[in-house]
């Protein structure tokens, strides 16, 4: 009974320290929730879609090469794995042609980073960022959701 006593007070204590921690960072934002950028970050299968129709992205994929091979990959993107994604921005054009087989995006372009649920992109996405790629963005629902919504319009298809 102590030993459940205790430990509930220093879980109240810790939760304390965290809410004080995230008030001082709504007083610091103004709000509890992050403000967006005119670009969203987080795009959609639709807003996937629209962009690799218009060709102006690179997609980018950075599960690993053995998880495309079993998987399969979205239809447009590259692979980069997730390890790979710093130092293949900074590469020279003519390294990362000659690796990846496509020409080497500039700052300005526009990026969207997928993997297979969303956790690895949105990594590659905040590297892109810092590496000053700041139209950089990821497919939170990754190739999961992808394959889901692809196999449901080939049913509505037939």
């Amino acid at each position: 009974m102590l030993a459940r006593r205790v430990l509930g007070t220093s879980r109240r204590a810790a939760l304390g320290s965290a809410e004080a921690a995230l008030g001082g960072l709504k007083s610091i934002w103004g709000s509890s929730r992050p403000h967006c950028s005119a670009l969203s970050k987080d795009v959609t299968y639709r807003e996937l879609k629209t962009l690799l129709n218009s060709k102006n992205i690179m997609l980018i994929d950075v599960r690993d090469t053995w998880e495309i091979i079993e998987h399969g990959k979205i239809p447009g993107s590259i692979n980069i794995p997730l390890d790979e994604v710093g130092e293949a921005l900074q590469m020279t054009p003519r390294d990362f042609k000659e690796k990846y087989h496509e020409v080497k995006p500039s700052k300005s372009d526009s990026l969207v980073f997928s993997c297979f649920a969303g956790i690895r992109s949105k990594k590659a996405m905040d590297t892109a960022i810092s590496l000053g790629f700041n139209s950089a963005q990821h497919y939170a629902g990754g190739w999961k959701e992808w394959v889901t919504y692809e196999i449901s319009e080939k049913k509505q298809e037939k």
